[in-house]
């Protein structure tokens, strides 16, 4: 299994016991979803490697416990700590409406109520505190807020986002 093929599930970030069980903190607004997980991809050097599970289940808010097969003492949950975590794209909960993962958007058309086409999507910053579609127009980039307040509508039909952008925005990276 390639990183390509999955989603980034969350990372080991602490031992809980020491018969080798850890603590995963998960990246989602979900997280009871995913406990009852049989395994997952642990990423190893290079590699994702498959560890199977014992046991599963949710610590606090956005903690799983988890009980590997393949992890026993602490010396074995020492090698995992830090690790990230990572399932098959497919294990994805489906989305609808103008709910969507930022992998699935990349190479969609950002549809402005006033402008039109104003680019296609290249990727999402989410390194800020404000979460930003990069968007490509011709040789022009432009960076769009993901807010409930612009996103007016996400059409997976036709790979487009319409979007409603504040006053200005637009005009600041196409000069229009």
């Amino acid at each position: 299994m390639q990183k390509e093929d999955c989603f980034y599930l969350g990372k080991v970030v602490s031992k809980y016991s020491f018969k080798g069980e850890v603590l995963a903190k998960i990246d989602t607004d979900e997280p009871e979803i995913y406990e009852n997980m049989e395994s997952v991809f642990v990423s190893l050097g290079n590699n994702l490697v498959p560890f199977f599970i014992d046991r599963c289940r949710l610590h606090k808010s956005t903690l799983l416990r988890i009980d590997f097969e393949e992890v026993k003492d602490e010396s074995a949950a020492d090698r995992i700590l830090g690790a990230e975590l990572y399932l098959p794209l497919a294990m994805l909960p489906k989305l609808s409406g103008n709910k969507f993962y930022f992998h699935e958007v990349i190479g969609f058309t950002l549809m402005d109520e006033v402008h039109g086409d104003i680019g296609v999507i290249q990727s999402i910053n989410d390194s800020a505190s404000q979460v930003l579609f990069e968007a490509k127009k011709g040789n022009k980039e432009l960076l769009i807020p993901v807010s409930d307040d612009i996103i007016t509508k996400v059409d997976r039909a036709s790979k487009k986002i319409y979007v409603t952008t504040p006053e200005g925005l637009v005009d600041l990276y196409l000069g229009y």
